[in-house]
């Protein structure tokens, strides 16, 4: 399974990690759905476990110019080739979205073959959705036979 957000934050980016700001809930929020205390894990550690739960993380964008780290500012965006896929990642079966900027490459990875669904924006700027009920459509997507 492979979870594909935007292009990260300017926190993430000075960081050099995957949802460094502090108030984005996707480590609460995946650790929560595959049984791991990823929010208090180091980052290394964190990337093993859900690695070790068959989850890989990128973004759809691999650059883009952007003022702060709203998705509706990104300008310029160039993707990341996702058809590639196919061939450097041969067990992928499902490609989740990370909110609405991502998933606008549904159609693309729908093509590819891959099932593909679309998931709440795990960033702060959704904060129209409760941790519960966004962790509700995680969990349904990280842990389909359960």
């Amino acid at each position: 399974m492979l979870i594909l957000g935007s292009f990260p934050s300017t926190a993430s980016l000075a960081a050099q990690q995957y949802y460094a700001h502090p108030q984005n809930q996707f480590w609460r929020i995946v650790g929560a759905a595959i049984g791991q205390p990823l929010k208090e894990m180091d980052y290394p550690a964190r990337i093993a476990a859900v690695q070790a739960a068959g989850i890989a993380i990128w973004d759809v964008f691999a650059s883009c110019e952007r003022a702060g780290s709203l998705d509706t500012a990104i300008r310029d965006a160039v993707p990341n080739p996702l058809a590639a896929l196919k061939e450097s990642a041969p067990a992928l079966r499902r490609i989740c979205f990370n909110g609405g900027m991502a998933a606008r490459r549904i159609r693309e990875v729908e093509a590819l073959g891959f099932e593909a669904m679309v998931l709440p924006s795990t960033s702060p700027a959704n904060a129209s959705w409760s941790f519960e009920r966004k962790l509700q459509a995680w969990r349904a997507a990280l842990l389909p036979d359960r």
